[in-house]
């Protein structure tokens, strides 16, 4: 296999990176690179956890020039940290952050101010062999054990070369990469990071989350922007921030994205959007064009094929090979092939579930359920696999637990369970109405905007023990809201606004003043006191979100409603924008 460079931009003045506001150019990420290589500690595998984007580039290329190889494992936990152990037993930890608890050898990765190297030559950038291992990129097997999937150099750069080529950036060879994935996870290492070595363009530092962050993420560099995000980073960009920088392109990937939604992401940004189609095991071997229809399109060289199950599934498999898939794979997704070209996406295999002899899959139901006005989040989930005390049941009760019910979360501060509910059964076959419906206040999403299945079951089963001791796993709960189900009192909208002349404006922040949260959330306690007519006492505040900036005089709408268990749910509206939203719970009365 040939050897390929490991930057590909043309000229070692040409910026590379923007690192907290200032160019970095290829010359000067080359000598930060050697300078790290030469410093790493003698073990042979490296994981890689420094946030900051530019350090984590940096640390990558240098393990590569210094013949070690990169893990990169989906998530931090102590029990995948033993797991990488066991697999690399030499492997040290390269961090960039004072509080790095991962017990592991550790090396902090301290690096030097913009200025502090200037490379002496044109040395142009090293060759690397395309059979050399890059990394290991782990995914959650089946046993909760994390399985590695090796990564060569060629293989990374033969299918970051096909995006580049398909998403036109092989052509314009500019454009700054703003991501709001982690590097660590394949979507953001491809589009985020290799994308601007192997695509000869730049990246910035920055890993925004919120909002307000983005934006200013995608200010901080010049035209043209290229924003690789997923769609609950865009969704909450959209419905949070009025006014965006225009962009040139825009990612998506790690779920499947609405037709709405892509649309509203192209008009507010004014650039197209492209979904990326892809696996651990295959790469990004396809895209689409979400606004413009459902197919997607095979990278050139890739192929779909196929073939008859080789198991007693009723369904044949879908099997990717060509360009740079080095080996057949077969694919965890319900494809269905249009042509040689293009297909449709039908969700995971694992996601379809099959009640009362109808079928559908989870992905569809999560669309449906996201696409009902007032609906912030939402996800629904099988609990099909915790185990039940059959022998404690009767044997109705046996019989009842035998038919899987759904159990969907929501995130709907403004909606009623009722008024939902009837918004559920406009769109979804009755067999698959969720049973229950629970309100939550959020849902524990990680840094890509994934729901952990682990991390959502242990969720659920708490909620559900919550509601009378019912596990995840016994879903025996009616098909209407029970009366443990909260019954909410909305009450009419409250205008107010935050007067120029507020004493916690000057210092909130000289020269552009911003509304501090906790003023907003003074007021709306003392607007929904006045509304209830009371002086509210509060014991706890179980959630405040502050989602976009507030300017002094903006006209604000203050919703809110009561529940029974004495928690007060409320959003503060700046426009379309959702400005705050938050829990309120009232001391109980002696």
């Amino acid at each position: 296999m040939p050897s390929f460079p490991l930057v590909s931009h043309a000229s070692p003045d040409r910026i590379i990176a923007w690192r907290d506001g200032a160019p970095v150019t290829v010359r000067e990420f080359l000598a930060d690179v050697g300078a790290l290589a030469a410093l790493l500690p003698s073990g042979g595998h490296v994981f890689n956890v420094c946030r900051d984007r530019y350090r984590f580039a940096v640390g990558l290329c240098a393990t590569l020039v210094a013949g070690k190889v990169s893990l990169l494992p989906s998530t931090y936990t102590p029990q995948t940290v033993r797991e990488l152990q066991r697999f690399a037993p030499d492997a040290f930890c390269l961090h960039d952050a004072d509080d790095c608890d991962i017990a592991l050898p550790r090396f902090r990765y301290a690096l030097p101010g913009p200025s502090a190297h200037t490379a002496s030559s044109d040395e142009a950038a090293p060759l690397i062999d395309g059979e050399r291992v890059m990394a290991y990129v782990f995914t959650s097997g089946s046993t909760g054990t994390p399985v590695p999937h090796r990564k060569t150099w060629g293989f990374l750069v033969r299918n970051v070369r096909a995006a580049a080529a398909r998403l036109g950036i092989a052509e314009t060879a500019a454009g700054t990469l703003v991501g709001t994935v982690p590097p660590q996870h394949m979507y953001g290492f491809e589009s985020t990071v290799l994308l601007a070595l192997i695509g000869a363009i730049a990246f910035s530092n920055a890993q925004p989350f919120y909002p307000s962050d983005i934006r200013r993420a995608l200010e901080a560099v010049p035209a043209p922007r290229i924003l690789v995000t997923s769609p609950i980073h865009l969704r909450a960009l959209l419905s949070s921030e009025p006014a965006l920088p225009s962009a040139s392109l825009i990612l998506s990937a790690t779920a499947p994205l609405s037709e709405k939604l892509a649309t509203q992401a192209e008009t507010r940004l004014q650039a197209p959007l492209m979904e990326i189609y892809g696996s651990t095991e295959t790469g990004q071997i396809a895209t689409r064009r979400t606004a413009h229809g459902a197919a997607w399109e095979l990278f050139p060289d890739v192929v779909l094929t196929a073939r008859p199950a080789q198991d007693d599934a009723d369904e044949e498999q879908m099997w990717a090979a060509g360009g740079h898939v080095e080996a057949p794979v077969r694919m965890s997704d319900a494809l269905e092939l249009i042509d040689g070209r293009h297909f449709l996406l039908h969700g995971r295999k694992a996601d379809l579930v099959n009640i009362a002899g109808k079928r559908t899959s989870l992905a569809y139901l999560n669309h449906q359920l996201a696409a009902i006005p007032g609906v912030e989040d939402g996800v629904f989930f099988m609990p099909g696999d915790a185990p039940t005390n059959a022998a404690a049941q009767s044997p109705d009760a046996q019989d009842r637990a035998a038919v899987q019910r759904l159990v969907a979360l929501v995130v709907a501060p403004s909606l009623a369970p009722a008024e939902l509910q009837r918004s559920l059964r406009e769109r979804i076959d009755a067999a698959f109405m969720p049973r229950p419906l629970l309100f939550v206040d959020a849902l524990p999403r990680n840094a890509t905007g994934k729901l952990p299945h682990d991390t959502l079951a242990e969720l659920i089963a708490a909620l559900l023990a919550r509601r009378g001791g019912a596990s995840a796993g016994a879903s025996r709960i009616g098909t209407s809201v029970p009366k443990t189900e909260p019954v909410d009192t909305a009450h009419a909208p409250i205008q107010f606004a935050i007067a120029a002349g507020h004493p916690a404006l000057p210092g909130h922040f000289p020269g552009r003043p911003i509304v501090p949260g906790v003023v907003l959330l003074d007021h709306a306690i003392a607007q929904i006191g006045t509304a209830l007519g009371r002086m509210l006492d509060i014991r706890a505040i179980g959630s405040a979100k502050f989602t976009a900036p507030v300017a002094p005089g903006e006209a604000l709408t203050l919703t809110f409603r009561c529940d029974e268990g004495g928690a007060i749910r409320f959003t503060i509206r700046a426009g379309e924008r959702i400005a705050a939203a938050g829990v309120l719970t009232e001391r109980q009365a002696p």
